[in-house]
């Protein structure tokens, strides 16, 4: 909730002087050097990679058209990071990982609050990028149509890789697809059965312990992870947590045709949020307490090996419990003080049915569709006023066509037809081309069709501090009239591979319009509140002139030498609206360089320099406050140690995050409108060192 009284503030940006152009070309220039050095250092000249190995197959991805093909053939840009990479970060959560992908922006407002978009966008609570967990979306109505990522019920070390399909992908996954997806992969239960431990401890009260047991039978395996996740958060702000995460996962083949997948999970967690001088205690420092647990079946029948069918149900849970006393001093008729209960206590459950078919229909034409069934529902009276108890139902069908017509050519067609209750049936058509150059070079281009749906909250959230009768303040109104937004999406892709260097090339130029965007307005015209006149109530509009974002990004994926991988990421957005706050909501740049490289077995080691451009990050409570956090540099750094401990392989690892200086990635504007233009928070350097016992 908003703030109940502040005086008005002059605008603020955040920002440097100098021009958008400036520093673009700035952040491409300091990268670039940063990469010729890294290539410079990484090691002693060695013999270029072995041919064969330039020469091996794409790898497979399962995201872009829902079954297994190589890279090269995909009708989407897609950017992988394998469990080679997330080991070699370190990182102890899941949003750090997605920086390393081009386009991506994300921020902290605190230690234990991500924000996490592709090309910017969205409201505080971004829900413009599907998110799955082994294809179940993990979106959840308790988090005002977002995605909790610390309280996921997924641990880092149960992944094998995440999948980023960079742009939109409604036609495979429906309206949280607007701008792309991110599939995040779970190991197979067979995948090393034994014993695990890893248990960390640093800077900031962090205290980290995991524990990983499994084994594998001929018909089946069973995987079982647990683990803490503790720390104090940044240094001067209230965001300390703890989470607790387990998770089962069974898979057993049942026939030669038939394999079944069970999986349990549940995050159960505390996070410290607010601040000590917020206005009336509206913000005030608090806790809130969370448990989200979810159930995943999955059948898989192959009759043949050109075909199969897929059939899986899921329900997600989740509780949150956030409640705190605001105080405010009331002048009318008589003078007096009102303390007034807040709360954000919600619960949710979601249910989730989906059946896939896919088969060859000849050598070079394949066809798969599906049909997916959900009932979500929320209970949440503070949020919902007098109608504390809201659901929606969706049913989507969607269909494909894999069409290689030529030997050197792959055409997708894809249509998906998606339906929200009281709402009309919305159509996302998808037509992309392959043209494969060259054994080593592809070129991609096509058009899509999106559609986002309203979240709940966005029409129907009606928020109220009420005092003895009196309605003090109503910062979020309904607006049972917000239409979805669309977008058409035009993009040419390019993926290469050259021997120099071992060196991977995935270019993406885009140009998407996005019609009846979403963003939150304020109506000071609205008097009813008592206390209007400090903070005008807003609600989330359409608006009307279309937002166009244009832009290039790319990755190099290089491998100089044994044991080196230089990592770097580029994206540059030209931004288009006629409302400058929504402009703000993107970044016009981001880049990000890592060097990993393996010293010869024993020792290895990770840096990563990223650097992001000038960002608003969400709409925030204050609607008409404007604050643009300003363009920042900071490193991350890992040191790894091979030994053995009484014959049991064991791995030493020093890990830290934001180093050099302290800096601001999103502000809370409700906090913000306080201090003027000095960042209100900060990001501190986080460091620890963690203890991997794995016994083979």
């Amino acid at each position: 909730m908003a703030d109940l009284n502040r005086s008005p503030q002059p605008k603020q940006t955040g920002m440097p002087s100098k021009s958008k152009y400036q520093e673009r070309l700035s952040s491409a220039g300091v990268v670039f050097c940063l990469l010729l050095s890294a290539a410079a250092s990484a090691s002693e000249p060695q013999a270029a990679a072995p041919e064969q190995v330039f020469l091996s197959e794409m790898p497979l991805v399962l995201t872009p058209s829902r079954l297994p093909q190589p890279l090269n053939e995909a009708p989407a840009a897609v950017t992988v990071i394998d469990r080679e990479l997330i080991k070699a970060t370190g990182y102890r959560d899941l949003a750090r990982l997605l920086r390393l992908v081009p386009g991506m922006q994300i921020g902290q407002e605190r230690g234990n609050s991500q924000w996490v978009s592709y090309h910017g966008m969205g409201n505080d609570f971004p829900s413009w990028m599907q998110v799955l967990v082994d294809g179940r979306s993990v979106y959840s109505p308790s988090s005002f149509g977002g995605v909790d990522w610390a309280g996921l019920p997924v641990s880092i070390d149960e992944i094998e890789r995440i999948e980023v399909v960079r742009g939109t992908h409604s036609v495979a996954y429906g309206a949280n697809a607007f701008l792309g997806v991110i599939n995040i992969i779970t190991r197979h239960s067979a995948d090393a059965p034994g014993i695990k431990a890893a248990a960390g401890i640093g800077n900031a009260g962090i205290r980290d312990l995991n524990l990983e047991l499994g084994g594998a039978a001929e018909q089946g395996s069973l995987r079982l992870n647990a683990g803490v996740r503790q720390d104090d958060g940044f240094v001067g702000l209230h965001d300390g947590q703890t989470f607790k995460i387990a998770s089962l996962r069974a898979d057993r083949r049942i026939s030669d045709n038939d394999e079944l997948m069970f999986r349990l999970a549940a995050n159960s967690g505390t996070r410290e949020l607010g601040y000590p001088d917020s206005i009336y205690g509206n913000n005030a420092e608090r806790s809130s307490d969370s448990l989200n647990a979810t159930l995943h079946l999955q059948w898989r029948h192959t009759p043949r090996p050109d075909e199969e069918w897929l059939l899986h149900y899921y329900r997600n849970q989740d509780k949150i419990t956030e409640a705190w006393m605001a105080s405010a001093t009331l002048t009318e008729p008589i003078t007096i003080t009102a303390n007034v209960p807040l709360d954000r206590n919600r619960s949710s459950v979601r249910d989730n049915l989906e059946l896939q078919h896919r088969q060859a229909l000849t050598e070079s034409l394949c066809s798969l569709w599906g049909l997916e069934l959900r009932h979500d529902q929320i209970d949440a009276p503070f949020l919902y006023y007098g109608a504390a108890h809201q659901q929606s139902d969706m049913a989507r069908l969607f269909g494909q066509l894999d069409w290689r017509f030529r030997p050197d050519w792959m055409l997708n067609a894809s249509l998906l037809a998606e339906k929200f209750s009281g709402d009309s049936p919305h159509f996302s058509p998808r037509l992309f081309a392959n043209w494969q150059l060259g054994p080593q070079d592809t070129l991609r281009f096509g058009y899509a069709r999106a559609w986002r749906q309203p979240t709940l909250f966005e029409r129907n959230g009606d928020v109220r501090a009420i005092y003895q009768g009196i309605l003090l303040v109503q910062p979020y109104l309904p607006n049972p009239d917000l239409q979805a937004p669309r977008m058409d999406s035009l993009e040419i892709g390019y993926l290469g591979r050259f021997q120099p260097w071992n060196t991977r090339l995935d270019l993406r130029l885009f140009n998407e319009r996005i019609e009846n965007y979403i963003t939150r307005v304020s109506h000071p015209e609205y008097v009813a509140p008592w206390l209007a006149g400090a903070l005008p109530s807003a609600r989330y509009e359409n608006l009307a002139a279309p937002v166009t974002l244009r832009g290039l990004e790319y990755q190099i994926d290089s491998r100089p030498a044994a044991g080196t991988r230089l990592l770097f990421n580029h994206s540059l957005i030209g931004r288009h609206s006629s409302d400058s706050a929504v402009t703000r909501l993107t970044a016009p740049y981001t880049a990000s360089l890592s060097w990993i490289q393996d010293w010869s077995g024993r020792w290895a080691s990770t840096l990563t320099l990223l650097r992001m451009g000038p960002l608003a990050g969400g709409g925030g409570f204050v609607s008409d406050y404007q604050y643009t956090s300003s363009p920042y540099t900071t490193l991350d750094a890992r040191l790894a140690h091979h030994i053995k401990a009484g014959g049991t392989p064991l791995e030493i690892a020093l890990t830290a995050t934001n180093l050099g200086g302290r800096h601001q990635e999103i502000a809370d504007r409700s906090e913000q409108v306080l201090h003027g233009s000095a960042a209100a928070n900060r990001t501190s350097p986080m460091l620890w060192l963690t203890f991997t016992l794995h016994p083979k």
